[in-house]
């Protein structure tokens, strides 16, 4: 009987034993769960924020065009105003 008293309670150690590690694993995973979906959620903003500055840039680019190209016929009416000034003379 004591022997069995002595291997019931060598059993109900490594079981403790054991099952402290099962939980320290188990806290383990779930932390790593967490921070994956952490991470998960920081990409999706990041990756909207830089969605967001593609239109703002696309919108910077066309506006640009667009006065670049206003620059461009005022330019050429501006020469075509001296050529003509210059014939005159």
């Amino acid at each position: 009987i004591s022997e069995f008293h002595q291997r019931a309670d060598h059993f109900i150690q490594v079981a403790g034993t054991l099952s402290a590690a099962v939980e320290s694993e188990k806290m383990r995973a779930i932390g790593s769960r967490n921070l994956i979906k952490s991470m998960s959620k920081q990409r999706e903003a990041q990756q909207q924020q830089l969605m967001a500055l593609i239109g703002e840039k696309k919108l910077e680019l066309e506006r640009l065009r667009v006065q670049y190209e206003s620059l461009l016929r005022t330019e050429g009416e501006q020469l075509e105003f001296i050529e003509q000034f210059i014939m005159q003379k």
